[in-house]
């Protein structure tokens, strides 16, 4: 019985293990076949199908008739407010024969009208009517012929998410220890957040798990980014906080995990630095003493001048340092993986701090930004590595003998892979099969 979700079999036991832990020895290796094996079928069936899964934001379909198409876990989906005003998530697949009903990217409509036999249906997925309905059998059934629907749909706070596992437990006890990092970042928006208009796509030469164990990794920081330091530096864009009092890698159950410590880069809500302009402060202070109004001084000062990298297994990353990046991915081939990421922004904030926040966001994030490009480089170079089959183990055991592991450990990854290879044995994935030899 998995703890999040219904009861699966059990995967075969002559099967290679795919990590090694020995907390004893301070050992934790995972073998490379992970990456490069034919797993997508499997990790498709025993993690995403029993997950629940970022679809968007509430913001993205402001008013009556607004939808975004997504496809999340190969699944064609259709994010809409219908004309009720309800936020639905229909999957974007003609009852009558399969066609996407839905083709373009975003929009507003009442109806969505399949291209193949002009089969229409209103915003809510209810089929409202079909061509030369003369010729239906006696047996058609308009009511049971609409749109379905995954599942599973929930929203918490504006951010949206479905599950393909009915069985599945509620978001919230899903999310457990990560809700309150979550909160921590929502917070931001007084009034609620938003999704700034516009997206950034792109896919990797690389294995989906390895964005994953980038995205929670303040080891490589330091060397694989030093050009963004060094502009930093020149800039004023760094904060001189001393010896940094709190800083954390974390493992917060269910696979999710965190990297949380003391900013030391500006950040748009209350963490002020010379870069951003004089004129920038006061609206922070502005911010800060309605954040201690809200939260009291010690939950304000963590909301403001903490950064939070938080990931929601399976796919989720929540970037919270400079700006507020959401970003999901999801796996295409064992050697390649589609990326989608958003700015997130507090509601109704001063033109100022979100011409800061945006410009935050594209430098460091963005596609011709200082992190993005070497980051995908070296996942790339990662999975080119992996040729070498004799190779068999990376080791992700830092910071395993420490109480409370900081942020340049390892321990964030090891929640992910640890909840990886218990869903994907627990639910009976084959093994596999890499040049001709039985992992």
């Amino acid at each position: 019985m998995s703890a999040i979700s219904g009861a699966r079999t059990t995967g075969p036991a002559n099967a290679k293990p795919w990590i090694l832990e020995n907390k004893g020895e301070g050992r934790f290796d995972v073998r490379r076949a992970a990456f490069t094996a034919d797993l997508v079928e499997a990790e498709m069936r025993g993690i995403f199908d029993h997950s629940w899964l970022y679809v968007g934001h509430e913001s993205e379909i402001p008013n009556s008739g607004d939808f975004v198409t997504r496809t999340v876990a190969g699944r064609p989906l259709v994010l809409v407010r219908s004309s009720d005003g309800m936020i639905r998530v229909l999957q974007n697949s003609c009852s009558h024969r399969g066609a996407e009903v839905c083709r373009e990217r975003r929009g507003n409509s009442r109806l969505f009208v399949c291209p193949y036999h002009a089969w229409t249906f209103q915003n809510d997925g209810q089929l409202r009517g079909t061509s030369f309905p003369d010729g239906v059998s006696k047996g058609f059934d308009r009511k049971r012929m609409g749109l379905k629907t995954p599942p599973r749909t929930e929203i918490y706070r504006d951010l949206v998410f479905v599950s393909f596992d009915r069985d599945i437990v509620d978001l919230q006890t899903y999310l457990g220890r990560a809700k309150d990092y979550l909160d921590q970042i929502l917070d931001q928006g007084e009034s609620g957040t938003e999704i700034v208009e516009g997206t950034h796509e792109y896919s990797i030469d690389a294995n989906w798990k390895l964005l994953i164990e980038n995205s929670i990794d303040g080891y490589h920081a330091p060397s694989t980014h030093q050009r963004y330091f060094d502009y930093l530096k020149r800039n004023s864009g760094s904060i001189d906080r001393g010896p940094q009092r709190y800083s954390r890698g974390m493992d917060l159950g269910n696979g999710h995990a965190l990297m949380t410590g003391e900013a030391t880069f500006p950040r748009p809500v209350a963490l002020w630095a010379s870069m951003l302009g004089d004129e920038a402060q006061p609206e922070l202070d502005r911010v800060m003493k309605r954040l201690v109004e809200r939260f009291g001084p010690d939950r304000a000062d963590r909301i403001a001048t903490h950064s939070r990298n938080l990931f929601i297994f399976p796919n989720l990353i929540i970037n919270d340092v400079q700006a507020i990046t959401v970003r999901t991915f999801f796996p295409i081939r064992p050697d390649r993986m589609s990326v989608i990421s958003w700015a997130l922004a507090p509601r109704n904030e001063p033109e100022g701090l979100r011409k800061v926040r945006l410009d935050s966001y594209l430098s460091f994030l963005g596609p011709g930004g200082f992190a993005t490009p070497d980051d995908i480089e070296l996942l790339e170079s990662c999975q080119r590595g992996f040729a070498n089959r004799e190779a068999e183990w990376s080791d992700l055991s830092r910071g395993m003998s420490d109480a409370e592991p900081d942020m340049l450990s390892e321990e964030q990854m090891r929640a992910f892979w640890r909840r990886w290879d218990h869903m994907m044995r627990d639910d009976g994935a084959p093994a596999s099969t890499v040049a001709g030899e039985r992992i």
